[in-house]
């Protein structure tokens, strides 16, 4: 029989539990734990050939050394050792800040005490300096942190060392900030990590220790150097709201009905967006389908000098031609198509405030000369009325084909095209704003599991790749419509994966260029779990430690294979024109 005295009650459990997790010891981390290097590696991405590099979703940039020492002397130089001290600390507990980030977001389940353990293999992997734990321990209700570690082959070190000679106190600015960000972040409480042994003062290595901030007293400028007391002015995100105090805007989520971004092309459409909204200039929104014009339209009237008025939005493909004039410019009773009784069209329905026609090449050539006359003498007159009716509206129209071109093929007027083209603004498509797309995948997965009732944890590293280098071409409609299938597919409680995004309809590049655990780059095929579905080629399989032709070479095969020598059929499944797998044919030797 069990001792009574033992049986503790589930709130108790619950309270002891809680008191566990709030303290911990790097001697309390398991062997093997993740995140691993191994784990690390798999969420280090490289798109060859389309400029970026990912670290899960966080993209990255490749450096020398050299170069990073040059401009770290340059700066020392132009402003002096203590401004350029603080700048690099910044600059560090800002990486470190978001790495941490990075690791709640990618390993959710993981306790505190392995999430500040993963940090050391982080900043080993990023290539700065090879990390070792001496050792670690917190308690977060207490908020005491102290930890202890050792740094070989430091990256800024050597550099230093290289522009002054020995030094005669640490210069390992950039790496003392990085473990301090990192801790703060995950612990909730300022860390602050010094030097006490210096490699750049001729010491065989450095030697760090970090403390919660009150530990070191009164004497830490670090807390200027790290921002920790600045009262600088909020930052904006993209969007338009403000982001918290050293929150990067890349992490704020939008409202549903804002559109957001941190890639150039968005920020400069962003930008063209604020410079017209407080007109009554006729904007014309050109991009492809799905690319957000409504969105943009309905922002702009937010921003506009007429925001309480009403946004009516209007797609005209998806007006019948015979209803075209009655349906924008209303019916008056009586009139000779029958109507019962008089009604507004979609230009009196927006008066006061915005009117947006969609899909304005859609319309007829007759209806588009009595929208150019509605538009150059702001009047409009009912169906089958006489009474003229003085227009105060501001229109905003989209279009997802080339107006010019239309205009020189005879299908659009010339006059309509200028009078709506005093503004233009082009809307990348989302394959060239790829540094939206972990923003947007947020955003939408935060929808989507609210409105469906899930909760869900993200995204598996797979299926963060394969998000990342997919080519849109629904843009954006596709890819809120890929998160929602996969947030309705995936398990409660689990995380999204390639194969609740992806169906047979959508073709994925064939490989992913990953690091493997050797530190080389290998081809890791993106594929859905399950057998291939039909119509697409099976995906080879490859160990990680094959060239570049070889694994072309290989993918090519397998196509021709599941298409059955046919050529362009195999083209087809690959994405590409047959032309090009003609020529690349040809070029491995595959065909004559």
């Amino acid at each position: 029989m069990s001792d009574p005295d033992a049986l503790i009650s589930l709130a108790e459990a619950s309270r002891r539990a809680a008191r566990i997790l709030s303290r911990g010891a790097s001697s309390e981390v398991r062997t093997g734990a993740p995140p691993t290097f191994d784990d690390l590696a798999e969420s280090l991405h490289f798109a060859l050939g389309d400029g970026r590099i990912w670290l899960n979703d966080q993209r990255m940039v490749l450096m020398q050394s050299q170069v990073l020492g040059r401009l770290r002397a340059e700066i020392i130089d132009a402003f002096g050792v203590e401004a350029a001290k603080a700048i690099f600390m910044r600059v560090g507990y800002m990486q470190g800040a978001r790495d941490a980030a990075l690791i709640q977001k990618r390993f959710p389940n993981e306790d505190l005490t392995h999430a500040l353990a993963a940090g050391p293999r982080v900043h080993t992997l990023e290539g700065f300096v090879k990390v070792t734990t001496r050792h670690f321990e917190f308690d977060r209700d207490k908020g005491t942190y102290f930890g202890e570690f050792y740094w070989d082959d430091s990256s800024e070190a050597a550099e230093h060392l290289a522009s002054y000679g020995p030094a005669t106190e640490p210069v390992c600015w950039l790496q003392i900030g990085y473990p301090s960000g990192y801790t703060t972040k995950l612990f909730g409480k300022p860390v602050i990590f010094r030097e006490v042994e210096c490699a750049g003062m001729g010491a065989s290595r450095c030697v760090v220790i970090g403390q919660h901030a009150d530990a070191w007293g009164d004497d830490a400028p670090e807390r200027q150097y790290f921002g920790l007391e600045w009262k600088s002015r909020p930052v904006r995100a993209a969007g338009g709201s403000a982001v918290a105090k050293g929150e990067p805007s890349a992490t704020i989520e939008a409202r549903g009905d804002v559109a957001v971004g941190v890639s150039a092309a968005f920020v400069r459409t962003r930008r063209q967006l604020e410079r017209v909204a407080a007109t009554d200039a006729t904007v014309l929104f050109v991009g492809e389908s799905g690319v957000g014009k409504e969105l943009f339209s309905s922002q702009l009237h937010a921003m506009s000098r007429r925001p309480e008025g009403p946004f009516v939005a209007i797609n005209c493909a998806a007006i019948p031609e015979q209803l075209v004039e009655s349906e924008l410019f209303g019916v008056e009773k009586g009139a000779y198509t029958g109507a019962i009784a008089s009604r507004a069209g979609y230009f009196e329905r927006a008066a006061g405030g915005t009117l947006f026609l969609d899909e304005i090449a859609s319309l007829t050539y007759s209806a588009q000369g009595k929208v150019l006359r509605a538009l150059q003498e702001r009047k409009i007159e009912r169906v089958g009325g006489s009474k003229t009716i003085s227009l105060d509206v501001r229109v905003v129209a989209a279009s997802n084909v080339d107006l010019s071109a239309e205009v020189a093929a005879g299908r659009f007027r010339q006059d309509l095209y200028f009078r709506l083209c005093v503004f233009p603004i082009a809307i990348p498509p989302l394959r060239e704003r790829r540094d939206d797309i972990p923003l947007l995948m947020a955003h939408f997965l935060g929808v989507y599991s609210a409105r469906h009732g899930r909760r869900l944890t993200g995204f598996s590293g797979r299926a963060t790749d394969a998000l990342l280098k997919y080519d849109y071409p629904g843009n954006i409609r596709e890819l809120q419509n890929l998160i929602e299938r996969g947030v309705v597919y995936a398990e409660d409680g689990g995380v999204i994966d390639v194969a609740h995004l992806f169906s047979s309809s959508e073709l994925l590049p064939p490989f992913s260029i990953q690091l493997t655990s050797d530190g080389r780059l290998g081809r890791v095929p993106l594929h859905q779990d399950g057998p291939p579905q039909h119509g697409t080629p099976d995906t080879p399989q490859f160990q990680g430690n094959e060239s570049f032709a070889e694994v072309e070479r290989a993918i090519y095969e397998t196509a021709l294979t599941h298409a059955g020598g046919n050529v362009s059929a195999a083209a087809r499944a690959l994405k590409i024109s047959r032309a090009q797998l003609d020529y690349r044919l040809r070029r491995l030797g595959l065909r004559s």
